[in-house]
């Protein structure tokens, strides 16, 4: 089994491709979606920058943004539901389309005969709806909530476009990941994922004291107490934590080695990824990848992982991207 890593990008570098460059232009956001004018404060520069402690503000953001770069309309969560940053999801799509296109001569392969299956896409949609929009692909969306995936729907409806372009299946089994959703003979191009981070409420919450005490450092201010790092339960913790869930994700893949061309996951903690590699190389993985995403100080890396030996993939590559 073969292994790389990609050279890391400089701090607080997006992707090249990644829409999201630089500074937040609030003009043009807050034409498109004047709601979002109403959570701007002064920064520490003099210029206008959003309350990120405030959950609606955040999540009025988004809507914008998908709006403006992606002509998503109507897009929103419902209370408690976790809000993810656009930028930094998007780099983790043209990340793994950097890989598809390294595995097809170096040209990343477009249009809808390529089908991503989005393990966990939550009420939001974000990677659908990223991935759709800048390389075309097809996209199913998976998850174990029912009113999460009710509230997929709702934004698919608002968007006729993306009727034939996103599929979204129930996971009934909460121990199950790719068993029940993956057909018999039916193939994915690539798979996404963004884990659960923690073991226990407990540990979310801890987590959360220490985001708002780092907010409050920045501010040099007491912030009032209310929740911006939404999420439900199974969106934020489940039984191991990440890792726990990752080994659960990397087994599994193993029934399915002739299904899908690149398997691949966010990893928060970048000690997991000794263990998951080990777990990969036993179970006769062809070839891994960890490829190094950084946006502002938040570092994380996706893995990626591939049972399918060189005259496979080139079998692949002739029936579905040619």
């Amino acid at each position: 089994m073969s292994s790389k890593s990609a050279p890391r990008k400089p701090a607080a570098t997006l992707h090249p491709r990644n829409r999201h460059q630089g500074r937040y232009d609030f003009k043009t956001l807050g034409k498109l979606r004047p709601e979002l004018l109403e959570y701007l404060i002064p920064g520490k520069d003099h210029n206008l920058t959003l309350d990120f402690t405030n959950p609606a503000a955040v999540k009025a953001l988004n809507r914008a943004l998908l709006q403006h770069h992606y002509g998503v309309q109507d897009w929103d969560i419902p209370a408690g539901y976790l809000c993810p940053p656009v930028p930094g999801r998007a780099d983790y799509v043209h990340a793994l389309a950097d890989l598809i296109g390294e595995s097809h001569d170096g040209q990343i392969p477009r249009g809808p005969k390529l089908v991503g299956l989005d393990i966990g896409t939550g009420a939001n949609l974000i990677y659908p709806l990223i991935g759709n929009r800048d390389y075309g692909w097809r996209f199913v969306g998976t998850d174990i909530d029912a009113p999460a995936l009710s509230n997929a729907r709702r934004i698919v409806a608002a968007n006729p476009s993306l009727a034939e372009q996103i599929e979204l299946r129930l996971q009934r089994d909460n121990e199950k990941l790719l068993h029940n959703i993956v057909g018999t003979g039916e193939r994915f191009d690539f798979t996404l994922c963004n884990p659960p981070f923690y073991t226990d409420a407990e540990a979310a919450r801890q987590a959360n004291k220490r985001k708002w005490r780092n907010l409050e450092e920045q501010h040099g201010k007491q912030l009032s107490p209310h929740q911006s790092f939404g999420g439900q339960a199974n969106e934020l913790y489940c039984s191991g934590g990440e890792i726990g869930f990752l080994v659960r994700l990397v087994k599994e893949s193993s029934a399915f080695a002739t299904s899908v061309f690149w398997f691949s996951s966010l990893v928060s903690k970048g000690a997991n990824l000794d263990e998951l590699q080990q777990q990969l190389r036993e179970l006769g993985a062809r070839d891994t990848r960890v490829v190094p995403m950084t946006q502002g100080l938040k570092h994380s890396r996706m893995l990626a992982w591939t049972f399918l030996d060189k005259k496979q993939r080139r079998a692949w590559r002739k029936a579905r991207w040619s």
